[in-house]
């Protein structure tokens, strides 16, 4: 949800522009690229920074996990948590997956933007549905790390460290 996340760093002023940008557009947004969007500067910097601990979050669940696992208190992982389920988090599919995911591939040239309509909207809810039947959560059983999940699988590793 950018809005929202824009909204929680008051910079919701900026949606349209994140709402003409794919996610991985928004990843590898630069100042620069955002300066040539009349983007005041200490917003940039803001953006930046903040997307930048956004490609640090799958580092921050592994950490959050090992602290849950050593026995921490959980109050600090649990709002860490709960700060990062406000930011936006790409559905993950694997590459190598079901013929189903393989045709949404094949209609994937078609870019979605962020902030979508109401049919784009439904597109999500269905590959989120998909990702959530085919996850198989190992290691939830019991209190070792479990096998480790593919580079990426933001949803994967965050219902992992809630299942700890």
């Amino acid at each position: 949800d950018v809005p929202a996340w824009l909204k929680s760093l008051r910079l919701h002023k900026y949606a349209a522009l994140f709402s003409q940008m794919t996610y991985e557009e928004m990843m590898a947004l630069t100042e620069c690229q955002l300066e040539a969007q009349n983007v005041t500067k200490g917003a940039r910097h803001k953006i930046v920074i903040s997307i930048q601990k956004l490609k640090e979050r799958q580092n921050l669940l592994k950490s959050l996990e090992r602290d849950i696992l050593e026995g921490g208190n959980l109050r600090v992982p649990l709002q860490e948590l709960h700060q990062m389920i406000l930011t936006p988090i790409k559905a993950y599919s694997s590459q190598n997956s079901s013929t189903e995911e393989h045709s949404r591939d094949a209609d994937s040239h078609h870019p979605s933007s962020l902030i979508g309509s109401d049919s784009q909207g439904s597109d999500c809810k269905d590959s989120a549905a998909g990702g959530m039947q085919q996850h198989q959560l190992p290691g939830c059983e019991g209190e070792s790390g479990g096998a480790p999940l593919p580079e990426g699988d933001l949803p994967g590793q965050f219902t992992r460290v809630m299942g700890k």
